[in-house]
């Protein structure tokens, strides 16, 4: 059985480590590649880079930290933001990342997904997913760093994802992130039920307790968090203690 994952998510902006809140007010908490040490050093089973102006400003990622970064540390990492063609990726992958994670592109152009995985492999490619409530009450998928409504359902748009290819699927609810007011999981039920890869819980992490729903209650293979690890006493290893302690199959 796969262990399960414990992925501390970091934004970066200008090159510098960012904080939001409902993907729009944001606060500097620090330097990337100071930060990813330290997660390296706790034994983070992933790490995943997003940068979160890099979409809205058609730009690619930032290179430059993907390399540092792979110097400097041994876990796997993703990376994602401003991806929008074949070779975006390989330079990406070739700067050290070992998957990307691709959003907007992956709506505007779903042949997209299918491309990335027959040239990388699908295990390569993350599609991630932001969900808000529209004005009706209903889940509904978010481009361009969630400030652009799709109309696509998110459990539908999962399944396309992941029939095109994609090896994994982020599940972020935009309207808890950075919130600590907890995971969605129905939300994250919902989508976990839907596809036959391993989902990442995205979005409000508020206690330890929220990892371990979102394994137990929620289906997830893996919790992807911010906030709890920036501003809290909380750590990737009193984090991986509290779930082995509960049971939940985390490396040790």
């Amino acid at each position: 059985m796969l262990k399960y994952r414990i992925i501390p998510i970091l934004l970066l902006k200008n090159g510098r480590m960012v904080k939001t809140i409902r993907f729009g007010s944001y606060r500097d908490v620090g330097d990337p590649i100071k930060t990813a040490k330290i997660y390296d050093a706790q034994r983070a089973d992933e790490l995943i880079f997003l940068d979160i102006e890099a979409s809205r400003e058609k730009r690619g990622t930032l290179i430059d930290v993907v390399r540092e970064v792979s110097k400097e540390c041994f876990m796997p990492f993703g990376v994602g933001g401003g991806i929008r063609d074949l070779e975006d990726i390989r330079l990406l992958l070739r700067g050290g990342a070992d998957k990307v994670v691709i959003n907007t592109i992956a709506v505007e152009d779903p042949d997209f997904i299918t491309k990335a995985a027959e040239k990388f492999g699908s295990s390569t490619i993350v599609v991630s997913i932001d969900v808000r409530k529209n004005k009706d009450g209903r889940y509904e998928v978010f481009t361009n760093g969630a400030g652009k409504a799709t109309g696509l359902d998110p459990v539908d748009w999962a399944k396309i994802a992941v029939e095109r290819g994609a090896g994994e699927i982020i599940i972020t609810d935009a309207d808890r992130d950075g919130t600590m007011e907890g995971l969605n999981i129905p939300l994250i039920r919902s989508v976990a039920d839907s596809v036959n890869v391993p989902v990442i819980a995205v979005g409000g992490v508020a206690n330890l307790q929220d990892f371990q729903n979102a394994f137990t209650e929620g289906g997830a293979q893996a919790v992807g968090a911010g906030s709890i690890f920036h501003f809290t006493d909380q750590s990737i290893i009193k984090t991986r203690r509290y779930l082995f302690n509960e049971g939940i199959n985390v490396r040790r």
